[in-house]
C-alpha cells in the first residue's frame, strides 16, 4: 500500500498547485525550487500516480491530482486545527480564515467592517479573496463565501444574509445637463451606462407601471464588466447607472448620486447568503467569522447608513446555532457582477 511520507511533501503539493508554481510555492515555504520539486516528486512516487501536469508557464494538478489535492487540504487544516487547539489558550479563537467575497460587497460593506473583526480576534490570520465569480469551497479551500448564488456542493450550508435591491441612479452634473427623465420609456434618450456580463434576465432594467412590467434594454455608448468602474463613470456625470444598492448607497445618500424612477423601478431583491462547509462549522475562527457577518449585514445597514454594532463576546465567541442555515442540493446558480 502506498504510504503518503510526512506533512511536508503535502504542504510542497497544495502550496504548489494554489501559486501556480514550484518557485513561488518555494519562497513562501522557505526552501529552494528544486528541494520543493524533489518533495512533490517524492510524494508521487510514493503513491504511483502522477499528480501534477509540469509545463514552463503553470502547473496544474491531473484529474488524479485534483482529487488528492481534496484530501491534503483537509488533513492539513486538520493538523493546523489540532496545534492551534493545543498551543493556543482555551477557547481563543485563532488560525487562518479564507473568506470569499464579490467585489462590490467586499470593497463596500465588508472591508470597511473589518477592523471590528480584527480587534475582536487578532489572532485569526485572515485572507480575503474578492472576486466576482462563484467558487467551489471544499477544493480551493475557502472556509466562507459570501455570493448570491446557491451552493453547487452537497456539503455546503448556505444561510441568507439579507436581501439587496438594484437602484437606477445618476450624478446630478448629469442630470443637470440632459435632464431627469420621468418614465422608464424617457430612458432610450438617456445614455445608460451598461454592466456587461449578467445572465440575460438581469440584462434588462425592469419596471413596475400602472400596464404592468416594463422592459427596458439600455444602451449608450459606454459599458463595463465591472460595478465599480460603472460607478466611477457614474460619479463623473457620463451617464445613468443601474446598480447594487449596497454599492451606491452612500453615494445616494451624500448626494453624488440621486436615485431616479423609485416608484416605477422593479427592484428584484435578490438574496445573499452565507455558504460554508458543514465540516467546517464547528471551528471557532469560522464560527466567529459568521457571527460577525450576521449582526454587521443581515439588518442591510446601507439602508440606513449604520452598522449594526452589538457588544463583543468576551469568553468564547457565539457559534451558529443549528438553525443557522439551511443545506441546498446543487443546481444551476447565475453569476452576479459586482456583488
Amino acid at each position: 500500500m502506498a504510504r503518503i511520507g510526512d506533512r511536508g511533501e503535502m504542504e510542497a503539493f497544495v502550496r504548489s498547485v494554489d501559486l501556480g508554481g514550484f518557485s513561488a510555492a518555494a519562497r513562501e515555504l522557505g526552501m529552494s525550487p528544486s528541494a520543493l520539486s524533489k518533495l512533490v516528486s517524492r510524494l508521487e512516487d510514493a503513491l504511483k500516480v502522477q499528480l501534477l501536469n509540469r509545463s514552463t508557464r503553470k502547473l496544474r494538478p491531473t484529474a488524479e491530482g485534483e482529487l488528492f489535492l481534496a484530501r491534503c487540504r483537509s488533513i492539513l487544516d486538520e493538523i493546523e486545527d489540532a496545534e492551534n487547539e493545543l498551543s493556543s489558550p482555551r477557547q481563543q479563537v485563532c488560525g487562518k480564515l479564507r473568506v470569499h467575497v464579490g467585489v462590490g460587497f467586499g470593497m463596500h460593506q465588508l472591508v470597511p467592517a473589518l477592523p471590528r473583526f480584527v480587534a475582536r480576534y487578532p489572532h485569526v490570520v485572515l485572507e480575503l479573496l474578492l472576486e466576482d465569480r462563484a467558487v467551489e469551497l471544499s477544493k480551493e479551500g475557502i472556509d466562507i463565501s459570501v455570493w448570491p448564488g446557491s451552493p453547487a456542493e452537497l456539503d455546503v450550508i448556505a444561510r441568507k444574509l439579507c436581501e439587496f435591491k438594484r437602484v437606477v441612479c445618476a450624478a446630478p452634473e448629469y442630470l443637470a445637463r440632459h435632464g431627469s427623465p420621468s418614465t422608464e420609456e424617457d430612458l432610450v434618450a438617456h445614455n445608460c451606462i451598461v454592466l456587461t456580463g449578467l445572465p440575460a434576465p438581469l440584462a434588462t432594467w425592469r419596471f413596475q407601471t400602472a400596464s404592468g412590467t416594463q422592459l427596458v434594454k439600455p444602451t449608450g455608448c459606454l459599458s463595463a464588466n465591472n460595478a465599480e468602474c460603472i460607478r466611477q463613470f457614474a460619479l463623473m456625470g457620463l451617464g445613468i447607472v443601474r446598480l447594487n444598492e449596497f454599492i451606491v448607497s452612500s453615494d445616494i445618500r451624500d448626494g453624488r448620486l440621486k436615485a431616479l424612477l423609485i416608484d416605477e423601478q422593479d427592484n428584484e431583491p435578490v438574496p445573499l447568503h452565507v455558504l460554508y462547509l458543514h465540516a467546517r462549522y464547528r471551528l471557532p475562527r469560522v464560527a466567529a467569522m459568521l457571527e460577525f457577518l450576521i449582526e454587521s449585514f443581515e439588518h442591510s445597514p446601507w439602508r440606513t447608513g449604520k452598522t449594526c454594532r452589538r457588544p463583543a463576546p468576551q469568553s468564547k465567541p457565539t457559534k451558529p446555532t443549528s438553525a443557522i442555515g439551511e443545506t441546498f442540493r446543487p443546481r444551476s446558480h447565475g453569476k452576479p457582477k459586482g456583488a
